[in-house]
């Protein structure tokens, strides 16, 4: 918006809006600091977290995040992701803890199906030991209720058990932002203080915010095949199959995460401003449009999360 320009009553309304949900989200990040001895960020690169870490910037200050930003690398991400995670995080000197899903399968707690199975289910598996081994006592994460039927039910602060496992019909009310914290030994939390956002706030926050992003969120070149109604990317990972045609085209990527089963969406969005107006004409949620994993039930959310998921 020019700086002579009086803003619209839109902009007005959305910035208010946006005002709100960053409020609840810097409250939640300073209730999860004084709440608990051992927290820990969940800080995958990708534009949630990224949102997320920004809250943190401002609740705390450059510097003076109070807890480490934690990773579950599977192995597989995509190279410009986990720079720029490592990037973002010496730029507001965060300490940064890395675990990797390659680390617990030669451990032997991790084992594959067959070589080429996807590693993102199996990062439950690394991010329990990575509680054990550091002994958080909350791990924040960017989850939103709009993404998956299995989000939408979860609380914010969402208790987990002495085996990290979520119980959807044992959860605590939390009425009039009333967060109930008490823990038995050997038991965390989960927190999630953007639930409350959707895929369109996020953007809309990216752009006033100016967030700086991994520029698979924008449009690029990529070699793709059509697969079950996804676009799959053409990697050594994830070759094309016998009959299939490979072609280059514009794309997008609207969540990232394991190369071997994250998809991304035909676009022309090179800005966060294009992004927005372009969410606000999808009629299918991120996850549905891009995630290999979520289409089969024995990869259902709410499973993997009673198993220990994010």
């Amino acid at each position: 918006m020019n700086a002579m320009t009086e803003p619209t009553h839109f902009e007005r309304l959305s910035n208010h809006h946006l005002d709100a949900l960053e409020e609840e989200t810097i409250f939640i990040l300073r209730e999860v600091a004084a709440a608990f001895e051992r927290p820990a960020l969940l800080f995958s690169g990708g534009k949630d977290s990224l949102v997320m870490l920004k809250c943190a910037e401002k609740a705390f200050g450059i510097g003076q995040i109070p807890y480490p930003l934690l990773m579950i690398d599977t192995g597989h991400n995509f190279p410009e992701v986990t720079d720029f995670r490592d990037l973002r995080a010496q730029e507001l000197g965060a300490k940064l803890i890395v675990r990797s899903v390659e680390d617990s399968m030669a451990r032997g707690t991790v084992r594959l199906a067959h070589p080429g199975e996807s590693r993102n289910v199996h990062q439950s598996v690394t991010l329990l030991e990575a509680i054990e081994e550091f002994r958080f006592d909350a791990l924040i994460g960017g989850a939103r209720r709009d993404e998956e039927k299995a989000r939408a039910k979860e609380r914010i602060f969402s208790h987990r058990d002495s085996f990290g496992q979520w119980q959807p019909k044992a959860q605590r009310p939390e009425l009039w932002t009333l967060f109930n914290t008490r823990l038995h030994p050997g038991e965390h939390f989960r927190v999630f203080p953007i639930s409350n956002w959707t895929e369109l706030d996020v953007w809309q926050y990216i752009d006033r915010e100016e967030i700086a992003l991994p520029s698979l969120y924008f449009t690029h070149k990529r070699d793709v095949v059509e697969r079950r109604g996804l676009l799959v990317p053409v990697t050594n990972l994830t070759p094309a199959k016998q009959g299939e045609t490979i072609e280059s085209r514009d794309v997008r990527f609207r969540t990232v995460g394991d190369i071997t089963c994250t998809c991304p969406v035909d676009s022309e969005a090179a800005t966060a401003a294009d992004i927005v107006i372009e969410t606000l004409q999808a009629d299918v949620s991120e996850r549905g449009a891009t995630r290999m994993d979520d289409k089969t039930s024995e990869a259902s959310m709410e499973k993997r999360k009673k198993d220990g998921y994010f």
